[in-house]
C-alpha cells in the first residue's frame, strides 16, 4: 500500500522538507518499485518545494499531482520516478522535454544529459521546438495521440517516455522511434494529469 506523505506547514524548515524528502523516497518510491540508483539521488536532491506555489509548498511531498496556477500540474512523485527508471537517460542524451508547468522534471534530468529543451504543451502539440534531433523525449503528462510534428523532432531510434490515456484510463507509456512511425506501448497504470492539447478531435456521433 502508498503511503501518503503528510503535509507541512506552508512556513516549513528546510530541515523539514529535507526529512519530507526522505520519507518520499521511503514511503512512496521504493514501496512503488522505484528503486534505481540515479533516480533517487536525482529526487531527493531536486526540492519539490521550489516548483509550487508558495501556499503550495507545505504539500510538495503528497502523492498526488498539485495544481499550479496557471492551469498546469506538478505530477505526482511516482510518476516521475517510474518515468525517470523507463526512460534512463544517457550522458549523450538531447532532450526534450513536453513540460506540464512545474519545470520539476528538466531539473532532475539536466545533470543527467547533454541538453534538455523545455516546450509547453501547446508548443508540443504544434511540433515547435528548437531542438530538432531529440534523443529522448518526455512527456509531463497524460496524452491521447503523440502529434506528427511532435515525432518528427525525434531522431531514428529515438525514445519516448509520456503517459498516455486510453478510455479514460490514464498510465506510462514508452516508445521507440522507427522510420516516420512512432507506437506506444502502455505500462503501469497510474494517476496522470492530462493534456488536453494532445487530445484527438471529437468525432460527431448520430
Amino acid at each position: 500500500m502508498m503511503t501518503t506523505t503528510l503535509a507541512r506547514p506552508a512556513d516549513s524548515r528546510p530541515d523539514d522538507f529535507a526529512a519530507a524528502r526522505r520519507a518520499m523516497i521511503d514511503g512512496q518510491l521504493r514501496t512503488s518499485g522505484v528503486n534505481e540508483r540515479f533516480v533517487l539521488d536525482r529526487m531527493g536532491a531536486v526540492a519539490r518545494e521550489d516548483f509550487v506555489p508558495d501556499q503550495a509548498r507545505g504539500i510538495a511531498y503528497m502523492d498526488r499531482a498539485i495544481r499550479l496556477p496557471d492551469g498546469g500540474f506538478l505530477p505526482a512523485p511516482v510518476f516521475h520516478g517510474k518515468m525517470l527508471e523507463e526512460a534512463r537517460p544517457r550522458i549523450a542524451d538531447r532532450v526534450l522535454i513536453v513540460d506540464g508547468g512545474s519545470g520539476y522534471l528538466a531539473e532532475l534530468v539536466r545533470p543527467l544529459v547533454t541538453s534538455v529543451e523545455a516546450i509547453s504543451p501547446t508548443q508540443g502539440a504544434q511540433g515547435e521546438a528548437k531542438l530538432e534531433a531529440a534523443d529522448l523525449l518526455l512527456i509531463d503528462g497524460a496524452i491521447e495521440q503523440l502529434p506528427p510534428e511532435l515525432v518528427k523532432l525525434v531522431v531514428e531510434d529515438g525514445r519516448v517516455v509520456t503517459g498516455l490515456v486510453e478510455r479514460g484510463v490514464t498510465r506510462l507509456a514508452t516508445g521507440r522511434k522507427t522510420g516516420q512511425s512512432l507506437s506506444l506501448l502502455p505500462l503501469a497504470e497510474m494517476g496522470i494529469p492530462r493534456l488536453g492539447q494532445f487530445d484527438r478531435p471529437a468525432s460527431w456521433s448520430f
